[in-house]
């Protein structure tokens, strides 16, 4: 079988095909899994209610069910749906923008694949700081398609560390592809929260990098998954500034219903120039032909009359607060004294990410044994790429991302036995 460059690039190996497929594997089985790795938001009872009541009304209403399921939707969504996304948008935040800038895909991923390559070959994405999403790694086209930097490491205590971009670097990289001396960039693109440290970037942060885009006349591309003003997983109480969403002509802005409790549904939103969203819409319909519209009905009279942010602010955010602190009490006793480690500051998402700067294997090696003990987590490898020198950089191998959103039981089973396995290399490698 001959395949073309798309076949051999998508289906060829992969970090994220392997992980998911590693752990849907661990899943086999009758053995007890402590399900610490992957994105799948919590179950929160008071969330799924409200989803239930909707799916109620839909069923109850004539014509409700059959429309939801018995149509296809435009390429650009439901138009009711942007036209209450694009109210709800100017009346919390001043946006001038309308149905026009809203545009939907099954799933953000989706939006995702389609922009990073719509903005690259022979341009390159720069991602100005590392780590960052799994998701982005493998699609690209082209095999040089990200340009990543490293990020600035701020101690904030002996437990305790966060990321900041170093400008000087982002600043060098654009000057030399401005310069011809690389590749030209295409865009900047950045997650906040961040999958997988939790970062924040603050408010001074995105406005230097909305106002180098602009000045080197590309687009500010921001993955707002898990942030403002749904589904709000971000710690207010514990970040410096706002960190509410910026958007301008020049911003592409990623939303998703995925971690307000809808990732079935598959629903990714863009915000973007009008221009942005026709180009996305037709490409969308090439490769999906539609969207699925239940994510779409499911939510439109919550964002029409603002209960979701209501929903978000006062249900999601302090649930995910409260599982975020309880994550940190569990590692902190099952770390005790004896294992040097630190936690990146825990501003938002839905993931603790640990730092072992003393772990004597690569943190790929300590999701096997890991997984061998039934405790599932994501190595921290997969979320630097896009730098040549990542192999020579020692805390690319000494991260693991663990979902602190599960069952607060495993959580702590987990780590539990992510402390003792740490523990056993030490000793291992001491004697």
């Amino acid at each position: 079988m001959q395949l073309s460059q798309f076949g051999r690039t998508f289906a060829g190996p992969s970090g994220i095909m392997d992980l998911m497929d590693d752990m849907g594997r661990a899943l086999a089985g009758s053995e007890k899994k402590y399900m610490l790795g992957g994105g799948n938001p919590a179950k929160i009872p008071a969330v799924e209610q409200v989803w239930r009541r909707r799916i109620t009304e839909l069923m109850d209403t004539e014509g409700g069910i059959e429309g939801m399921l018995g149509n296809y939707d435009t390429p650009q969504g439901q138009p009711a749906f942007a036209e209450a996304l694009s109210a709800l948008l100017r009346r919390e935040y001043g946006w001038e923008i309308g149905p026009e800038h809203v545009a939907v895909t099954n799933g953000s991923q989706t939006a995702f694949f389609l922009l990073l390559n719509m903005f690259s070959g022979p341009q390159q994405i720069l991602f100005p700081l590392l780590p960052e999403y799994i998701g982005y790694a493998d699609q690209g086209l082209d095999p040089d398609t990200f340009v990543a930097c490293h990020p600035v490491i701020e101690r904030i205590d002996e437990h305790t560390h966060k990321y900041h971009v170093d400008f000087d670097a982002v600043t060098a990289v654009l000057r030399s592809a401005a310069a011809g001396e690389r590749p030209p960039v295409g865009a900047i693109c950045v997650s906040r929260p961040t999958n997988p440290s939790g970062n924040v970037l603050t408010d001074e942060e995105v406005n230097r990098l909305d106002e180098l885009a602009r000045t080197h006349d590309v687009p500010l591309i921001i993955d707002n998954a898990y942030g403002i003003p749904f589904p709000h997983i971000v710690f207010d109480d514990v970040i410096p500034g706002t960190a509410e969403p910026i958007w301008n002509p020049n911003i592409i802005l990623g939303m998703s219903l995925s971690k307000i409790g809808l990732p079935g549904t598959r629903t990714g939103i863009t915000i973007a120039a009008p221009e942005i969203v026709t180009a996305l819409s037709r490409a969308n319909a090439v490769l999906s032909l539609a969207n699925s519209t239940a994510g779409q009905i499911i939510t439109e009279p919550l964002i029409r009359d603002g209960s979701i942010l209501t929903l978000a602010r006062e249900t999601i955010r302090p649930f995910y607060r409260q599982r975020a602190e309880d994550a940190k009490a569990a590692l902190r006793n099952a770390f005790g004294d004896d294992i040097p480690y630190s936690v990146h500051r825990l501003e938002g998402s839905i993931f603790l990410w640990l730092w072992l700067p003393d772990l004597p294997i690569t943190s790929r090696e300590l999701y096997e044994r890991l997984k061998q003990r039934n405790v599932i987590v994501v190595p921290g490898e997969y979320f630097f790429f896009g730098s040549p020198d990542i192999s020579s950089w020692d805390h690319s191998r000494q991260c693991v991302r663990i979902n602190y959103g599960q069952d607060s039981a495993d959580v702590r089973t987990g780590m539990g036995i992510i402390a003792e396995e740490v523990r056993r290399t030490r000793h291992a490698s001491i004697r």
